[in-house]
Protein backbone atom coordinates (compact mmCIF):
# COMPACT_ATOMS: atom_id res chain seq x y z
CA UNK A 1 0.00 0.00 0.00
CA UNK A 2 1.33 3.32 -1.29
CA UNK A 3 1.08 5.71 1.95
CA UNK A 4 1.98 9.09 0.97
CA UNK A 5 2.38 12.00 3.13
CA UNK A 6 1.04 14.89 2.74
CA UNK A 7 2.25 17.75 4.83
CA UNK A 8 -0.12 20.15 6.38
CA UNK A 9 1.60 23.64 7.18
CA UNK A 10 -1.49 25.79 6.95
CA UNK A 11 -0.59 26.57 3.19
CA UNK A 12 -2.52 23.73 1.43
CA UNK A 13 -5.26 22.88 -0.24
CA UNK A 14 -4.85 19.50 1.58
CA UNK A 15 -8.85 18.51 0.61
CA UNK A 16 -8.61 18.28 -3.04
CA UNK A 17 -5.04 16.78 -2.86
CA UNK A 18 -6.17 14.09 -0.85
CA UNK A 19 -9.33 13.37 -3.07
CA UNK A 20 -6.97 13.01 -6.15
CA UNK A 21 -4.22 10.87 -4.32
CA UNK A 22 -7.09 8.59 -3.44
CA UNK A 23 -8.54 8.24 -6.59
CA UNK A 24 -5.19 6.25 -7.68
CA UNK A 25 -5.05 3.64 -5.14
CA UNK A 26 -3.00 5.56 -2.55
CA UNK A 27 -3.60 6.27 1.01
CA UNK A 28 -2.79 9.82 1.90
CA UNK A 29 -2.10 10.72 5.36
CA UNK A 30 -2.45 14.27 6.75
CA UNK A 31 0.63 15.27 8.64
CA UNK A 32 2.93 17.78 10.42
CA UNK A 33 5.03 15.61 12.04
CA UNK A 34 8.54 14.55 11.40
CA UNK A 35 8.55 11.04 12.21
CA UNK A 36 4.98 10.20 9.81
CA UNK A 37 7.73 11.85 7.15
CA UNK A 38 10.25 9.60 7.72
CA UNK A 39 7.40 6.47 8.03
CA UNK A 40 5.69 7.43 4.43
CA UNK A 41 6.55 6.06 1.38
CA UNK A 42 6.52 9.37 -0.41
CA UNK A 43 5.70 13.05 0.35
CA UNK A 44 3.53 15.62 -0.96
CA UNK A 45 4.10 19.28 -0.25
CA UNK A 46 0.76 21.41 -1.39
CA UNK A 47 1.13 25.24 -1.10
CA UNK A 48 -1.57 28.08 -1.81
CA UNK A 49 -0.17 31.41 -0.41
CA UNK A 50 3.18 33.62 0.21
CA UNK A 51 6.71 32.53 0.25
CA UNK A 52 7.42 33.99 3.77
CA UNK A 53 4.88 32.65 5.63
CA UNK A 54 5.12 29.27 4.48
CA UNK A 55 8.59 28.91 5.18
CA UNK A 56 7.80 30.08 8.58
CA UNK A 57 5.08 28.03 8.76
CA UNK A 58 7.57 24.66 8.12
CA UNK A 59 10.14 25.94 10.38
CA UNK A 60 7.92 26.57 13.57
CA UNK A 61 7.00 22.77 12.99
CA UNK A 62 10.03 21.76 12.82
CA UNK A 63 9.46 20.53 9.17
CA UNK A 64 12.47 22.27 7.50
CA UNK A 65 15.59 19.97 8.01
CA UNK A 66 14.03 16.85 8.41
CA UNK A 67 11.91 17.67 4.96
CA UNK A 68 15.47 18.45 3.51
CA UNK A 69 17.18 15.48 4.90
CA UNK A 70 14.22 12.97 3.85
CA UNK A 71 14.32 14.58 0.52
CA UNK A 72 17.95 13.86 0.27
CA UNK A 73 17.64 10.06 1.17
CA UNK A 74 16.47 9.51 -2.33
CA UNK A 75 12.21 9.54 -0.59
CA UNK A 76 9.94 10.39 -3.67
CA UNK A 77 8.46 14.01 -3.41
CA UNK A 78 5.95 15.91 -5.12
CA UNK A 79 5.61 19.59 -5.01
CA UNK A 80 2.25 21.41 -5.78
CA UNK A 81 2.74 25.20 -6.41
CA UNK A 82 4.10 27.33 -3.65
CA UNK A 83 5.14 23.58 -2.72
CA UNK A 84 7.25 23.57 -6.12
CA UNK A 85 8.70 27.34 -4.99
CA UNK A 86 9.73 26.57 -1.45
CA UNK A 87 12.20 24.21 -2.72
CA UNK A 88 14.11 27.00 -4.16
CA UNK A 89 16.87 29.30 -2.23
CA UNK A 90 14.99 32.52 -1.88
CA UNK A 91 12.20 34.48 -3.42
CA UNK A 92 11.61 38.28 -4.74
CA UNK A 93 8.26 37.97 -2.39
CA UNK A 94 9.97 38.04 0.63
CA UNK A 95 13.04 37.79 2.57
CA UNK A 96 12.93 34.70 3.93
CA UNK A 97 15.44 31.38 2.99
CA UNK A 98 13.89 28.61 1.14
CA UNK A 99 15.01 25.03 1.10
CA UNK A 100 17.75 25.08 -1.28
CA UNK A 101 16.87 22.32 -2.38
CA UNK A 102 17.33 23.45 -6.01
CA UNK A 103 19.41 26.39 -6.67
CA UNK A 104 17.82 29.35 -8.29
CA UNK A 105 15.43 31.98 -7.27
CA UNK A 106 10.95 32.73 -7.26
CA UNK A 107 10.73 35.62 -9.63
CA UNK A 108 7.24 37.71 -10.04
CA UNK A 109 5.79 38.13 -13.51
CA UNK A 110 7.02 41.34 -15.52
CA UNK A 111 4.11 43.57 -16.04
CA UNK A 112 2.58 43.66 -19.57
CA UNK A 113 -0.07 45.53 -21.21
CA UNK A 114 -1.69 42.51 -22.71
CA UNK A 115 -1.27 39.68 -19.72
CA UNK A 116 -3.33 39.27 -16.24
CA UNK A 117 -0.65 38.97 -12.99
CA UNK A 118 -2.11 36.28 -11.34
CA UNK A 119 -1.33 34.24 -13.89
CA UNK A 120 -5.00 32.44 -13.89
CA UNK A 121 -6.79 29.71 -15.59
CA UNK A 122 -5.91 27.01 -18.09
CA UNK A 123 -2.70 27.10 -20.19
CA UNK A 124 -0.84 24.77 -22.30
CA UNK A 125 2.51 23.22 -21.79
CA UNK A 126 5.55 22.59 -23.69
CA UNK A 127 7.37 19.40 -22.40
CA UNK A 128 11.20 19.99 -22.04
CA UNK A 129 11.77 16.21 -20.76
CA UNK A 130 9.65 13.98 -22.86
CA UNK A 131 11.18 10.78 -21.26
CA UNK A 132 10.13 11.70 -17.46
CA UNK A 133 7.38 9.18 -16.10
CA UNK A 134 5.79 12.39 -15.09
CA UNK A 135 4.07 12.68 -18.45
CA UNK A 136 3.27 8.72 -19.10
CA UNK A 137 -0.20 8.68 -20.72
CA UNK A 138 -0.78 12.38 -21.42
CA UNK A 139 -1.08 14.25 -24.72
CA UNK A 140 2.81 15.85 -26.15
CA UNK A 141 0.84 19.66 -24.91
CA UNK A 142 -1.28 18.76 -21.96
CA UNK A 143 -3.71 21.80 -20.83
CA UNK A 144 -3.27 22.60 -16.75
CA UNK A 145 -4.60 25.24 -14.21
CA UNK A 146 -2.36 28.11 -13.14
CA UNK A 147 -2.93 30.21 -10.18
CA UNK A 148 0.21 32.15 -9.81
CA UNK A 149 2.07 35.73 -10.06
CA UNK A 150 5.47 34.27 -9.47
CA UNK A 151 7.29 31.14 -11.31
CA UNK A 152 10.49 30.04 -10.41
CA UNK A 153 14.41 30.01 -12.24
CA UNK A 154 16.18 27.48 -11.39
CA UNK A 155 19.99 27.81 -11.91
CA UNK A 156 20.40 24.36 -13.78
CA UNK A 157 18.01 24.33 -16.93
CA UNK A 158 18.29 20.49 -17.09
CA UNK A 159 16.09 20.33 -13.95
CA UNK A 160 13.06 21.35 -16.28
CA UNK A 161 10.80 19.00 -17.32
CA UNK A 162 8.06 21.75 -18.79
CA UNK A 163 7.79 25.20 -19.74
CA UNK A 164 4.06 27.62 -20.05
CA UNK A 165 4.09 30.79 -21.63
CA UNK A 166 1.75 33.71 -20.49
CA UNK A 167 2.50 36.62 -22.80
CA UNK A 168 5.60 36.98 -23.67
CA UNK A 169 7.52 35.11 -20.81
CA UNK A 170 8.43 31.27 -20.97
CA UNK A 171 8.31 30.32 -17.49
CA UNK A 172 9.58 27.36 -15.64
CA UNK A 173 6.24 24.88 -14.80
CA UNK A 174 7.53 21.60 -13.99
CA UNK A 175 10.55 20.05 -11.80
CA UNK A 176 11.81 16.55 -12.60
CA UNK A 177 15.04 15.82 -10.86
CA UNK A 178 16.14 12.52 -9.48
CA UNK A 179 13.67 11.96 -6.54
CA UNK A 180 12.38 15.51 -6.70
CA UNK A 181 9.37 16.45 -8.65
CA UNK A 182 7.27 19.61 -8.58
CA UNK A 183 5.08 21.32 -11.01
CA UNK A 184 3.64 25.50 -10.67
CA UNK A 185 -0.33 24.48 -11.68
CA UNK A 186 -2.38 22.87 -9.69
CA UNK A 187 -3.09 18.51 -11.22
CA UNK A 188 -5.70 18.13 -8.34
CA UNK A 189 -7.82 21.18 -10.26
CA UNK A 190 -6.50 19.69 -13.66
CA UNK A 191 -9.16 17.65 -14.10
CA UNK A 192 -8.20 13.93 -16.10
CA UNK A 193 -4.60 15.56 -16.92
CA UNK A 194 -4.29 16.24 -13.27
CA UNK A 195 -5.11 13.21 -12.26
CA UNK A 196 -3.09 10.96 -14.37
CA UNK A 197 -0.35 13.42 -13.30
CA UNK A 198 -0.75 12.41 -9.80
CA UNK A 199 -1.51 8.62 -10.91
CA UNK A 200 1.73 9.03 -12.37
CA UNK A 201 3.78 10.08 -9.43
CA UNK A 202 1.93 7.08 -7.26
CA UNK A 203 3.32 3.83 -9.90
CA UNK A 204 6.74 5.50 -9.53
CA UNK A 205 6.55 5.78 -5.92
CA UNK A 206 5.19 1.75 -6.21
CA UNK A 207 7.84 0.84 -8.45
CA UNK A 208 10.39 1.78 -5.34
CA UNK A 209 8.44 0.07 -2.94
CA UNK A 210 8.70 -2.94 -5.43
CA UNK A 211 12.51 -2.70 -5.86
Amino acid sequence: MAVIAVIDYDMGNLHSVCKALEKTGATPKVTSCPQDLEKAMAIVLPGVGAFDPAMQNLRARGLDYPLKNIIADGKPFLGICLGMQILFESSSEGVEHGLGIIKGKVRRFRGESNIKIPHMGWNQLEITQPRSLLWEHLPPQPWVYFVHSFYVDPVEKKVNAATVTHGNQTVTAAIAYENVTAVQFHPEKSSNVGLQIISNFVSQVREKIAV
